[in-house]
Order: C-alpha cells, then sequence, then structure tokens
C-alpha cells in the first residue's frame, strides 16, 4: 500500500497536453453530466473513465455525521465503508490518495494496477471519497486525479436539488426543526491560502436552536454563531430568524454592532419578548491577523495558540437578543492574532454535556481535548471532527442540549505551504506488505 498526497509536480498536476484520452474522457463527461441524474453518474462516471483506462469507479458519499462513507447507486453496488479502520477512510481523513495493488498476492514490483482511494473536494471540504482501479502509468494517474476533481464539481452541482444524495447521507429521520436548519447553513467547511473555517452541529439529526454563519469579503472573514432558547420549532425558528437578519445586515455592509441589533429587533418582533438567542459577531482581517467580536450573551471563543496554550478571549459581553428592541450598542472587543492561531466558537451544549466520569464537560476539559487533537497535526476539519467524536465518545448519556463548533485557523500563504510539506513528508509514498484494511471499492 502507498500513500500519494496530491502537491505541485506530482500526478495531480492535470491533464498533460497531447493525452488525448485524458482530454476525450474529461470533455465527454463533463458534457453529459450536465443532463445526468445523480442515480446514473457512477455509471456514467464508469463509461468516460474507460477511455483513459480507469475502471471499477464506485464514488462514496460522506453521511450527515461524518462517520460513515455511503456508495451511489450504480449496476455494481459496493457496500457503505466505515471511516474508522477503511483505506477509504483513510482518504477522507488524512492525504488525498491512497493506493494498494488490485491484484492481492502481486510482485510488488509497480507494474500491476492499483486500486486508489481519491479525495472528492468541494473547496476544501471532503465531501467523499472516489475508488478506482488505475494502471501503472503516470498519464493514467494524472487522469485519475482530474476525474476526481471533475466528480466532485458534478455533485456539487447536482446536491442541492437531489434528493438520491440527500436521503443516501441520512442514517435516521431528520426532525422538521433540523431540517430548517440544515437548509439554512453554509457549507461546513471553507477555505483560503489564508483562512479555514469548519463547523458540526450535534445532534444532527435533532438539532433545534443552534446555528452559525460565515461569509469572506475581501481580506475580512465574518463569523456567527447563535443559540436560541429551547430545542423545539420554536427554536429552530428563532435560530433561523437570527441567520437570516445577520445575512441581511452583513451583505447590507454594516458592522458587528448593527448585526447584532438587526438580530435583536428581528427576534423580537417575530416572539414579542417571549423568545430569545445568545450568539457572537466575529470579523477577522486575514491581512493583518485583527481579531474583532461582539458577544451577546453567550460563550466567550477559545483562542488556541502554538498548539500549546488555550485561553478565554475575555470580553466584555452585552445581553442576549430578543428581549428588547432597543439593544443599543453591545461592546466591542478586538485583539491582534498571531500567524497559526486557531479560533474555537461554541455554544454552551458543548460545554454542558454529561461527562461519563464526572459532571458538566466543562470548558477546561474542552481546552484540553483542543490540544489534544491539534497535536494530532491535522487540518482543520480533521481536528474538528476528530474533536467532536471525543466529545460525544466521552459523554455520559444522550446531549441535553445542542452542541455547535466553529473552528477558525488564520494562516499565511507561507505557513499553508509549509504544512503541506510537513503532510508530504509525513505520507511519503510507500509499499508496504500488510493486509487490505477494512473492504472497499
Amino acid at each position: 500500500m502507498a500513500v500519494q498526497p496530491t502537491a505541485a509536480g506530482t500526478a495531480g498536476d492535470g491533464i498533460a497536453g497531447g493525452d488525448t484520452a485524458g482530454e476525450r474522457m474529461l470533455s465527454g463527461l463533463l458534457d453529459a453530466a450536465h443532463r445526468v441524474s445523480p442515480d446514473d453518474l457512477t455509471d456514467l462516471v464508469a463509461e468516460y473513465a474507460a477511455i483513459g483506462d480507469l475502471t471499477d469507479p464506485v464514488i462514496y458519499l460522506a453521511d450527515v455525521q461524518r462517520d460513515l462513507l455511503i456508495p451511489l447507486p450504480s449496476r455494481r453496488p459496493a457496500r457503505p465503508l466505515p471511516v474508522r479502520g477503511t483505506l477509504a477512510g483513510r482518504v477522507f481523513t488524512g492525504p488525498q490518495v491512497v493506493m494498494r495493488r488490485a491484484r492481492p498476492g502481486g510482485d510488488g514490483g509497480g507494474a500491476a494496477p492499483q486500486r486508489w482511494w481519491l479525495a472528492l473536494l468541494e473547496g476544501t471540504e471532503k465531501i467523499g471519497v472516489l475508488a478506482l482501479t488505475v494502471p501503472p502509468d503516470p498519464a493514467a494517474a494524472r487522469r485519475a486525479h482530474a476525474l476526481a476533481s471533475l466528480v466532485a464539481l458534478v455533485l456539487v452541482s447536482k446536491r442541492a436539488c437531489s434528493d438520491t444524495m440527500s436521503r443516501l447521507v441520512r442514517r435516521q429521520p431528520m426532525s422538521l426543526a433540523a431540517e430548517m436548519q440544515w437548509a439554512l447553513l453554509p457549507p461546513r467547511t471553507f477555505g483560503t491560502s489564508e483562512v479555514a473555517v469548519t463547523s458540526s452541529l450535534e445532534p444532527a439529526y435533532e438539532v433545534g436552536g443552534d446555528a452559525f454563519d460565515y461569509g469572506m469579503r475581501g481580506t475580512h472573514l465574518h463569523v456567527s454563531i447563535f443559540d436560541a432558547m429551547g430545542h423545539d420549532l420554536d427554536a429552530g425558528l428563532t435560530a433561523t430568524i437570527a441567520v437570516g437578519a445577520c445575512r441581511r445586515s452583513r451583505l447590507e455592509g454594516h458592522d458587528l454592532v448593527r448585526m447584532a441589533q438587526s438580530v435583536d429587533a428581528a427576534v423580537e418582533r417575530q416572539f414579542h419578548g417571549d423568545r430569545f438567542v445568545s450568539g457572537v459577531f466575529a470579523d477577522l482581517d486575514t491581512a493583518t491577523g485583527i481579531f474583532t467580536w461582539v458577544n451577546c450573551g453567550h460563550p466567550q471563543p477559545l483562542l488556541i495558540r502554538g498548539g500549546r496554550r488555550v485561553r478565554v478571549l475575555h470580553g466584555v459581553s452585552g445581553v442576549v437578543m430578543g428581549i428588547a428592541a432597543n439593544l443599543g450598542a453591545p461592546p466591542v472587543n478586538r485583539t491582534q492574532l498571531e500567524i497559526g492561531d486557531r479560533l474555537l466558537f461554541y455554544t454552551d451544549g458543548v460545554v454542558e454535556a454529561r461527562h461519563a466520569v464526572d459532571d458538566d464537560f466543562g470548558v477546561r476539559r474542552l481546552g484540553d481535548l483542543v490540544l489534544r487533537r491539534h497535536a494530532d497535526g491535522l487540518s482543520a476539519p480533521e481536528t474538528l471532527r476528530r474533536l467532536v467524536g471525543t466529545v460525544l465518545d466521552q459523554r455520559s448519556g444522550p446531549l441535553l442540549d445542542d452542541a455547535t463548533i466553529v473552528l477558525v485557523e488564520w494562516r499565511s500563504r507561507h505557513q499553508a505551504a509549509s504544512w503541506h510539506s510537513r503532510v508530504v513528508e509525513r505520507h511519503r509514498p510507500r509499499q508496504l506488505d500488510v493486509p487490505v484494511l477494512g473492504g472497499g471499492g
């Protein structure tokens, strides 16, 4: 087995000039994909992949909680694969490519075709995995990378209106409030060379009053997080109003104070003071590292610095929103970040979860877990996925409240390149004479 991350100068550089098979594969699939149903996508990919000598594709999508990879329908059915303990899961959580010999028991000389698992990316978010059989040919390797990129784009274009894909990634029924929230929220992961944002909501199928939003304008990243009173349909409606009012205010160019006031007025207008919502409105200037935030009755963000320290950003807080339509001007807080800093926003359901050993999970225990997961040296999305998994594993029972986390990482272009180089070194390709982990594809 070999692990091969995509890096400059590798097979991930795209289709080379003169590769007519690769060009016909991609152009044909691109043209046909405009009209294909998601139910038939895997079979369509198989048809055009064969032009590039790529065979036996299986397209896996991550489920809502990102711990199971579920195959799209095809004429050659495949089984779901757990993220933990499989090669497909290894790609989903780590390097962008993992491969093994397609014919177990070969001579190990590299002449036999290999079974590849490639990450399917929407921007910086891994939405699934593509499995392929790839011949030992540099041109075929480039085609495999290019095909994975195109398949991901097609999936994203179909996802919003595909009941097949929506049903596929669900493992249990979703509450009405959760249905409202998931339809409202932005993608759970977003990134540029300077900043990464990733998020998690639990319980994923029953979330009611928690929500988050973010947006990028120039060098400024806006992040907001909300926790509405209660855990019912009215809580979901309150959070929906909060996100809508905040987003509208942000797109009109208002500052953080005006955004908070807009949410306050909108919630009070709808519920006449019977409902409230707490929240944090934040702005990170990715050019300077200046972090500004307004807190309205919400837990303060945590700052993770150097992978060694976690501290609460003790700022001045205002009151919750919705109980009075004259919030006034809530206090504005500001601090200077250092390159590599991570910010963690959370709702109180995270720290109030019951721990298996003693009482509430608590901010201190959360901080300890953040450092442990940070020490794994993984990307922000995978760090958060493991952090949330640890929180859920250590609780003593069901969550008593919604638990939402948003993790933001500020980095320079140089740091992003340096981090990628370390990943490349850690996962340098090598052939291992070990049994195949799990199944898959």
